[in-house]
């Protein structure tokens, strides 16, 4: 009963999100009747919608119109039919992107995981401990799950290759962040998911690193280096929609230096000063 009672919270907050986020999009008429798990997915689909948005459109107004020219010459901006292309790509993955975050929270409200609902249940020190552990594990799994998608040619041919016709630095934009194929964009997720079986992790803090992904992507793709060593940011992801041969991790570039896959920007700008001369 004890245990019930334990997972009955989690419940209890997943409903709270879902009554926050549906209550304030969508007339109650629309939603309060479906079941709790098709409410989850809901609340998820119009979130991770509306961050895309938000967050692709502030990003592209701040750096092609109110920072024209500064960060990203005229001739590499991409062109609007190239950004619509993206979020037409995008928006017909988003519907099965966001079942993951759903599926991941019906296995924490059934006591699948190891999950917490509170801080206090570990104290700050465990919690960040933990914290490392896990992001640890997403940046080994990603890297590997980026990299066998490039390395196995039917996974790259049915699946990756949607992405990478983006391989310029005209055709990138941060809509291109979500520009998968639907189930490309799951894999690539997943070891977020493994981890809350492997690791106990905040409830909160793992849903809203899910949803950090949308704006880490479309960060990671505007072409713009920001040279924050030893984070893997866009200078070194351009390189990779260049290449297709280097720089697949995600957050850093830890284990692309440990396996020999990591080629830096500032190298690549180097070999071309020297070409120029």
């Amino acid at each position: 009963m004890e245990g019930d009672k334990y997972w009955q919270q989690f419940l209890d907050e997943t409903a709270t999100f879902n009554n926050i986020v549906l209550g304030h999009l969508l007339p109650s008429s629309w939603w309060v009747t479906l079941p709790h798990f098709l409410q989850t997915w809901l609340r998820n689909y119009m979130g991770g919608t509306l961050l895309y948005f938000i967050s692709g459109f502030l990003w592209c107004f701040y750096i092609y119109y109110l920072k024209h020219n500064v960060y990203v010459p005229k001739d590499a901006i991409p062109s609007n039919r190239a950004m619509l292309l993206q979020i037409y790509v995008a928006m017909k993955a988003m519907p099965w992107y966001t079942l993951l975050p759903t599926v991941s929270e019906y296995m924490i409200e059934n006591g699948w995981t190891k999950c917490y609902t509170s801080v206090s249940e570990v104290g700050w020190f465990a919690y960040i401990m933990y914290m490392a552990i896990y992001l640890v594990i997403v940046e080994f799994g990603i890297y590997w799950m980026h990299r066998e998608l490039h390395d196995i040619k039917p996974l790259y041919k049915h699946l990756h290759a949607t992405h990478h016709i983006y391989n310029k630095q005209n055709t990138l934009s941060p809509f291109a962040g979500l520009a998968f194929h639907p189930l490309d964009g799951i894999l690539q997720a997943v070891p977020h998911v493994i981890a809350l079986f492997l690791v106990p992790i905040h409830f909160r803090s793992h849903i809203g690193l899910l949803f950090l992904e949308a704006v880490w992507t479309a960060n990671i793709h505007d072409c713009i280096h920001a040279n924050l060593w030893p984070i893997m940011g866009a200078g070194y992801h351009t390189i990779h929609h260049t290449t297709y041969k280097h720089n697949y991790g995600h957050y850093t570039i830890w284990m692309d230096w440990m396996l020999g896959t990591l080629r830096d920007p500032e190298d690549d700008s180097c070999q071309k000063v020297q070409k120029v001369h």
